[in-house]
């Protein structure tokens, strides 16, 4: 198989691939970007973007992502369909396969493949996704402010968005299927100390009712089997994410949870070359304006190492 040879190759396409797209290309790397199973990332997933500098009456997460799509195509990017399916960076030349056909040698390689959401798994869930059913509270929770809302998990995660939701709706649902939290002890004593927060012990959530937008959920008690029925209007899963980094896990180091990790204050992985921008490093932030900035330091990483190396 004869590989097409490139300086720089991003893996990805949310806020993360696209930005370190645009400064890469300005920077003369001719970045080829492929954009992965789900163009534009989890931003696609989301209707209204409210807390993105620069958009004053909001814009809806696909359009945000067509906007930085262009930009980087207008600076010189080649955009590309297409999904990573192999990696060997073993040598000093970067090989990616390509949809398991087209190989690529990069000198450079910026992953950006971003986590996804995990969700409960309901029918209801799917399709209220983004009219009311969310995966980040920090991203919504604005939207149902004086409402009242439910979530889902028992987590530090779960227990930080719950007590952030407290302080802008008016009662807030917690659904927790055990008879115990994961959270931390102080994240524990907080979510129970807020006079908001009702926490529904060994519960499971059976459906998420309405029509075109939430107004209420069917759970049970795992326990008695007892059901009921709670009006809400938002409901936030808040079970964990999981970073699409499995390819890359033969040679690059990650956490327990599979987040690949970067030197402190770059975004350099421990293979020469190879760097990370976004959710797929990013376990505490996870916000659209946060991975843009990572993909900004991942291209100035990697035209540093492209000119130190005499690649450029």
């Amino acid at each position: 198989m004869e590989a097409e040879k490139v300086h720089c190759l991003i893996i990805g396409s949310g806020p993360a691939g696209y930005t370190a797209a645009i400064y890469a290309a300005r920077a003369n790397m001719k970045p080829v970007l492929y954009q992965g199973i789900q163009p534009g990332g989890q931003l696609t997933i989301t209707t209204e973007v409210e807390n993105y500098p620069g958009y004053p009456d909001g814009i809806q997460g696909p359009e945000m992502m067509v906007h930085f799509e262009k930009q980087a195509a207008r600076m010189g990017a080649d955009i590309r369909y297409g999904l990573a399916t192999k990696v060997d960076f073993s040598g000093t030349k970067h090989k990616v396969w390509i949809d398991e056909e087209k190989l690529i040698e990069a000198d450079a390689v910026i992953i950006s493949t971003g986590a996804s959401a995990k969700w409960l798994g309901l029918e209801s869930e799917q399709r209220l996704n983004g009219y009311g059913v969310s995966a980040c509270a920090v991203c919504d929770g604005f939207f149902f402010r004086g409402k009242e809302v439910a979530i889902v998990g028992a987590g530090d995660t779960a227990a930080e968005e719950a007590l952030y939701l407290s302080k802008l709706c008016t009662k807030v649902h917690m659904l927790i299927r055990r008879d115990e939290m994961r959270a931390s002890k102080v994240m524990q004593e907080r979510v129970k100390a807020t006079a908001n927060i009702q926490i529904y012990w060994n519960t499971d959530t059976l459906e998420i009712l309405g029509e075109n937008k939430v107004d209420g959920m069917r759970i049970r008690n795992n326990q008695s089997g007892e059901e009921s029925v709670i009006p809400v209007q938002g409901f936030f899963v808040a079970i964990g994410h999981q970073p699409n980094s499995a390819i890359f896990k033969d040679y690059i180091t990650m956490d327990e949870a599979g987040y690949i990790q970067t030197i402190p204050g770059t975004s350099k992985t421990n293979v020469a070359g190879v760097f990370a921008a976004g959710d797929v490093q990013d376990k505490h932030y996870r916000q659209a304006v946060t991975a843009a900035g990572s993909g900004c330091m991942a291209a100035l990483d990697a035209e540093r190492y492209l000119s130190a190396n005499g690649f450029l």
